[in-house]
């Protein structure tokens, strides 16, 4: 580490956007009995990106890339994860889908060795094993009754890596603040997509959320879209200082306290709770992540 590094400092960032990305995307059941993700998209990510318009403005950075087919490709896999995420959050527990998007580091792993020509020795392999069975003991499926919508958490942490891959492949040397207005900007088109195809109206319940239009707007529902949005940015703003101001390797493992706070918000707002079985499931996932992070020769 070079004297300008505090890891105190850094893991405090890091904990403090955690926590609050794990209370705001608490707040997403609030809406989505009677709105739809697509709008939601359309309308957090409008929010955001104003914002990061201005910030650009005021000199903290570029938002046009100097390569915008990468930084295109890099967002649509990183949007295409959030999609699912969301989706997921209004209808299944949200320590669920955190655990599932925490595969990530997994897929990172395997898509490295397979189609990058890295290497990986027996105890990276044996996290990505340990990785795979904590993420089956918390969506627990059932052999007779296989419900492909269980898996999608998963799904999102696989775009996530793809995601997180490109953007170290393809997208060195771009501004943090373009990769972030281009991933909400990709983000509002598939919200704006989402809200001229689908049906306006329809039967309301979390169970319609990714399948309904634009919906009707009241104040109450758009306060909540301006507290996601301050959300989004207060808790990516946290995260990236994090990552400048320690080491990458050391820092990427306080991102797993989102689990934690994000469970611990779920539990005090929605009475949500995980059994055993997927607690002991999410402590093998993280500790997957972990070894990956920290283990970086083969």
């Amino acid at each position: 580490m070079t004297a300008n590094v505090s890891p105190k400092h850094a893991a405090a960032l890091i904990l403090a956007g955690m926590m609050t990305l794990g209370l705001s995307d608490n707040f997403v059941p609030f809406i989505s009995g009677e709105s739809s993700l697509w709008q939601f998209h359309l309308i957090r990510s409008g929010l955001v990106l104003s914002a990061l318009v201005v910030a650009s403005r005021m000199g903290a950075g570029a938002i046009w890339p100097q390569k915008p087919l990468a930084v295109l490709g890099r967002s649509l896999f990183q949007a295409g994860a959030l999609l699912i995420y969301f989706g997921c959050i209004a209808i299944m527990p949200i320590g669920v889908v955190i655990a599932g998007l925490f595969t990530a580091p997994l897929f990172v792993l395997i898509i490295s060795v397979l189609f990058q020509g890295k290497s990986a020795g027996p105890i990276r392999w044996f996290a990505v094993v340990l990785g795979f069975v904590g993420a089956v003991m918390v969506i627990r499926p059932d052999p007779s009754a296989l419900d492909p919508v269980a898996f999608l958490p998963v799904c999102a942490g696989l775009l996530y890596a793809i995601g997180a891959i490109a953007t170290r492949a393809w997208c060195e040397g771009e501004d943090t603040l373009t990769l972030t207005a281009w991933f909400f900007g990709l983000l509002m088109v598939f919200g704006i997509v989402g809200v001229v195809v689908l049906p306006s109206g329809g039967a309301l319940g979390a169970d319609g959320f990714p399948l309904r239009g634009w919906m009707p707007l009241n104040g109450a529902m758009l306060g909540w879209y301006v507290a996601l949005a301050i959300g989004a940015l207060v808790g990516i703003a946290l995260i990236f200082r994090g990552y400048q101001t320690g080491e990458a390797s050391f820092v990427a493992v306080f991102e797993y306290s989102l689990l934690i706070f994000a469970s611990f918000w779920a539990w005090v707002m929605w009475d949500q709770t995980v059994p055993a079985l997927g607690l002991a499931g999410m402590v093998l996932i993280v500790g997957a992540g972990i070894i990956i992070a920290l283990r970086s020769d083969p």
